[in-house]
């Protein structure tokens, strides 16, 4: 069984709850290095997943006004009387608008041990309200293989002994081709970049191994990828998310 490079939710969780990482995953805290502050309104399509208590622990992005895409390890096993949405703020503390969850689905082949397939979508128990703050992002239908300028974004851990931010973070990344990221890769890691995933590489001193899975990468005004799984962190490895496009069909049979 592969040890999970980076669970981001449970990352997330820590920040939140002040718990102890299990000993296995201790040395895969993962947090977004050299990000910026967001402004308000500037990730529209971004949200937090937070628990019954209002507890973030993932991100993820409005594809319409009742269904949020995100990560299946963010999402499995998961009541929807433990989840519930948030939109239209980039702030944790204050503002936008909260929509309960009404239906969990994750992708059937979703594998916990090697992270493939790692997609799901929320349907929200009441309509998200579009406005400046609040903007659903189009799903990339097209393969892309190289890009630079794609954003992430996120509350991720900003430091190995730090919390999650307040304000949601982004960064500036570039899409690497497949065969380049397996190359920067452990044989065990390498073996977990499938052709339906998609990877992004930072300079030294910045990067995602983001602290929120599920969260959006765009390029070309179109979500290309969803946080999946990285090497903590600015180190140069790449980072690792599920191929929109891949999932495309899938998502919307689900989201219409």
């Amino acid at each position: 069984m592969f040890r999970l490079s980076l669970l981001f939710v449970l990352v997330a969780a820590v920040a939140v709850f002040g718990k102890t990482l299990p000993v296995e995953y201790q040395e895969w805290e993962g947090y977004i290095v050299g990000g910026q502050n967001a402004a308000s309104g500037q990730f529209p399509y971004q949200v937090s997943l937070r628990s019954a208590q209002n507890a973030h622990f993932c991100g993820g992005s409005i594809v319409n006004n009742r269904w949020i895409l995100s990560a299946a390890h963010c999402t499995i096993g998961r009541t929807t009387a433990n989840t519930r949405v948030v939109v239209g703020t980039h702030l944790l503390n204050s503002g936008g608008v909260m929509h309960n969850a009404q239906a969990i689905i994750n992708h059937p082949s979703y594998n916990a041990n090697t992270l493939a397939n790692d997609i799901s979508v929320v349907h929200t128990a009441t309509v998200i309200a579009f406005t400046n703050l609040a903007q659903p992002i189009g799903l990339a239908a097209n393969f892309i293989n190289t890009a630079a300028g794609a954003l992430a974004s996120g509350w991720g851990q900003l430091g190995a002994n730090a919390g999650i931010p307040n304000n949601l973070q982004w960064l500036s990344t570039s899409i690497i081709t497949l065969a380049d990221c397996r190359s920067r890769h452990s044989v065990a890691n390498a073996a977990r970049v499938f052709d339906h995933t998609v990877c992004t590489l930072s300079p030294t001193g910045q990067g995602m191994c983001m602290g929120d899975s599920g969260g959006p990468l765009v390029h070309g005004g179109l979500q290309q990828g969803v946080v999946s799984w990285g090497i903590p962190c600015g180190l140069g490895a790449p980072d690792v998310f599920a191929r929109v496009s891949s999932f495309r069909a899938w998502i919307l049979s689900h989201t219409g």
